[in-house]
């Protein structure tokens, strides 16, 4: 058997981890146990073998999207934990997908799947076996994750970049805040948020064909069909382009050493998802 900290690419990068201990079985069942939730299951690799339990349809799907890959996932036995937060928006479902991703291209496939594409296998169990129509964010974290730096991620081209992020150099600090809400995705506004933004854009590229989706308008843009457009569709939609806005700003800042402008920024993203885009708390 192998130890797995897959769910966060590099051991001690970070304080939080999923780890996984993995060992084929020789059959075509996946055998699971989840020591965090004290919860056992058992599964076949077919598509009509889906478990019950919710925890359990992370791995099952990414043993599925890895075989319609064209890779190889035979039957193990897996005991799994970790002291990322459920249900925190730390990105708990992310981490477990990343580590069997990276765990199951290792045993089974000879680390042949890229990066990349095991962020995809992630994003793609959310997709068909948890009901979730995430974006590939949180597995892209997971999966390339660097110490002392934040990302940049064009979600279209797949390009990312590093920027320096050592705010304690400058005499600031990163602070979580535990709002003692529990976050779910499935179920919750998050597929009707996205179902806004895909709404404004079909408006927006009714008169400016060159629009794909909300990264291509501007404000001036939402502006000119706010008539046309729900209140609560016109707000989630005026958050996302401003977003694209302050994440450039934010990478410039960092280069430059100017935490002043990156808090700023950051204030102005807490404050547009709270009144905006609404998936905030009191």
């Amino acid at each position: 058997h192998t130890d797995y900290n897959g769910g966060f690419v590099f051991p001690g990068a970070i304080d939080k981890a999923m780890v996984a201990e993995i060992k084929p079985n020789g059959t075509d069942k996946i055998r699971a146990y989840s020591v965090d939730l004290n919860d056992y299951a058992e599964f076949g690799l077919n598509e009509e073998d889906k478990p019950a339990a919710s925890w359990a349809c992370y791995i099952f799907g990414v043993a599925r999207e890895i075989q319609k890959r064209g890779g190889v996932v035979k039957g193990f036995d897996t005991a799994f934990g970790g002291d990322v937060p459920l249900g925190a928006g730390l990105s708990s479902s992310a981490a477990l997908e990343s580590t069997f991703a990276f765990a199951l291209n290792h045993i089974y496939n000879d680390d042949k799947i890229e990066k990349f594409e095991l962020a995809r296998i992630g994003q793609s169990t959310e997709h068909n076996y948890c009901g979730v129509k995430c974006g590939i964010m949180d597995q892209f974290a997971s999966v390339h994750g660097k110490k002392g730096n934040l990302m940049r991620l064009d979600c279209l081209s797949s390009e990312f970049a590093y920027f320096p992020f050592d705010p304690e150099k400058y005499g600031y600090r990163l602070v979580l805040l535990d709002s003692v809400v529990k976050h779910e995705l499935v179920g919750s506004p998050y597929n009707e948020r996205r179902l806004s933004c895909e709404r404004v854009a079909e408006v927006i590229k009714a008169k400016h064909p060159e629009v794909e989706s909300l990264r291509d308008a501007s404000f001036e843009m939402l502006e000119e069909v706010k008539a046309e457009l729900k209140p609560e569709d016109y707000s989630r939609a005026k958050y996302v382009i401003g977003e694209v806005v302050r994440v450039l700003d934010v990478c410039a800042a960092l280069e430059a050493g100017d935490y002043e402008t990156v808090g700023k920024k950051m204030y102005e993203t807490h404050f547009g998802l709270s009144k905006d885009y609404e998936v905030s708390c009191e």
